[in-house]
């Protein structure tokens, strides 16, 4: 029976940071889900099980064959479809069958079915092409989708998936979504894309801690996170409890024996006791409060340690809240209007053609579209950075875009930097007490927008925009749970929760538009 099992399995990255050590997980025939934070090494252990990176130490077993489908699929000039497939050669084989130019060695080997099998993979993942479709006309979607199609084809024991709905619109999405709900053969899926985790038989999280294995889908998963949360939450309540009472009973014992030493002390005074019976009382009564000095230090050591456990598994466990200052938006004011609105880059080709929406109050408003529907073309509009070819684009002066780069934030500049250049009235206890709210607090303030990781900059651009004494109006995003991790995602999820403006996102993530409360979509189907 296909099978990949890993043995007391250790990786560090290039600069010898450990990632993870000891890892026992094994694998059969079913669809596992991989989480984690970034950087927690997602990837690098798929790479491991896929043999293109040895670990530091431990073994990979595989019983079965693999296919594996990597985050960005690289493109050489002239590649097709059939190329990127891996039938290529098999196709040419069938071609020379066709004119008789076969050798009576080759036709044994010819698939006469491969033609019918190609047709029905492509199909699987809703991609309408040919294998000979130059690969260079298919967009970063596409290719994804063809990758795909070729592992259908393939059929392995086992495939390897790196994040397989990044970048895709939402019909790329539901095509690997509906792949893998219908998969009945193992797969290993690297993914924050809580939809498609919906879809998983299990689901395994790398933390420092370790991996630990959920069985079920991701909301099982969840629920049982969050009994993981009160259970830490009730053992470190548990350990404090047992602090404060061995607290209590040391000081109790030092009031008790100081009472007992200040009578003996009186009846020697008074020589009601003779000297070496009250020497005798003493030493036995240092030696039980020793005694139980001892102990009471045994004890509150193991409730210090117990407690810091806790709180280290609350920290990992705890969903991220937050709460910031009023945008003090009204329900009339009109924040956004797009009039009769053109524009594109080439002459004679308009991308939006004849829009016309507004927005009043704090909406929160999704654009949604194909990719190359001109969902980032209109934000650069509103934005300004692109002026329409006719029409007219409107909007409230408080407003904020953060785009998937970020470029608001100085990469130069710390976050508390970033934070005091956007919000130059604020002082620093107001800037500490912003950024802590988006757990950027002490040393974790003063890091360079440069060296953040992507969730890392996102939720330092949501705590510098609406963490500030006047939030905007309207916020702007740009497919914002590109590349985060859940954690992050939900970070941000629990930001824009508590922001009261505007709010006008794209994103193909469904689950992340329902978490932040969407209350309207304009789709920009057909306006290319």
């Amino acid at each position: 029976m296909p099978s990949i099992t890993l043995s007391r399995l250790a990786a560090s990255t290039p600069d010898g940071r450990a990632l993870f050590s000891d890892i026992d997980l094994s694998f059969d025939g079913g669809r596992t889900g991989l989480v984690g934070r970034n950087g927690v090494g997602k990837t690098t252990l798929l790479r491991i099980v896929a043999g293109t990176q040895a670990p530091q130490s431990g073994t990979v077993s595989v019983q079965g064959t693999l296919g594996v489908l990597r985050q960005a699929v690289q493109v050489s000039p002239g590649d097709t479809l059939a190329d990127l497939m891996g039938v290529a050669a098999a196709l040419a084989l069938l071609r020379r069958a066709d004119e008789g130019q076969a050798t009576a060695e080759e036709l044994p080997s010819a698939d006469w079915t491969l033609g019918a099998r190609i047709e029905a993979a492509l199909s699987r993942v809703d991609l309408h092409a040919t294998p000979a479709t130059p690969l260079s006309t298919l967009s970063g979607g596409q290719r994804t989708r063809a990758a795909l199609a070729g592992l259908v084809l393939a059929q392995p024991d086992f495939i390897l998936l790196d994040e397989p709905t990044n970048n895709l619109d939402r019909a790329g999405r539901a095509a690997v979504i509906d792949l893998l709900a219908g998969w009945r053969s193992g797969a290993i899926v690297v993914s924050h894309d809580r939809e498609l985790l919906e879809t998983m038989d299990a689901i395994v999280e790398l933390t420092p801690l370790g991996a630990t294995r959920y069985g079920g889908n991701w909301s099982h998963y969840r629920a049982r996170k969050a009994l993981d949360l009160a259970a830490a939450q009730h053992d470190l309540a548990d350990a404090e409890k047992r602090m404060g009472e061995v607290e209590r009973t040391t000081q109790a014992n030092a009031e008790r024996k100081a009472r007992k030493d200040g009578a003996g002390h009186r009846k020697r005074a008074k020589g009601e006791m003779p000297r070496i019976l009250a020497g005798a009382r003493e030493s036995r009564a240092e030696s039980t409060s020793g005694d139980q000095m001892r102990l009471a230090e045994r004890r509150r050591t193991q409730a210090v340690e117990d407690a810091a456990a806790a709180r280290r598994r609350i920290e990992i466990l705890q969903p991220l809240s937050v709460a910031l200052p009023s945008s003090g938006l009204p329900q009339g004011r009109t924040v956004l209007r797009v009039e009769a609105v053109s524009a594109g880059y080439e002459a004679g080709r308009a991308i939006i053609d004849g829009l016309t929406f507004g927005m009043t109050g704090p909406e929160r408003v999704a654009l949604t579209g194909p990719n190359g529907s001109g969902k980032t073309t209109l934000l650069s509009l509103i934005a300004g950075k692109l002026a329409p070819r006719s029409g007219e684009v409107r909007t409230t002066r408080a407003f904020a875009l953060l785009d998937q780069q970020v470029s608001l934030l100085d990469p130069g500049l710390s976050i508390r930097d970033n934070f005091l250049k956007l919000d130059p009235g604020a002082d620093e206890n107001a800037c500490r007490a912003a950024l802590a709210r988006f757990m950027f607090r002490a040393d974790a303030a003063l890091q360079a927008v440069g060296t953040l990781s992507g969730g890392q900059m996102l939720r330092a651009g949501l705590a510098c925009v609406l963490g500030g004494s006047q939030p905007p109006e309207l916020l702007i995003l740009d497919e914002p749970t590109n590349h985060l991790d859940i954690d992050a995602i939900e970070a941000v999820e629990a930001g824009l929760r508590a922001y009261d403006g505007a709010l006008l996102v794209v994103s193909h993530d469904e689950t992340f538009l329902s978490a932040i409360g969407i209350t309207r979509r304009i789709d920009l189907t057909g306006k290319d």
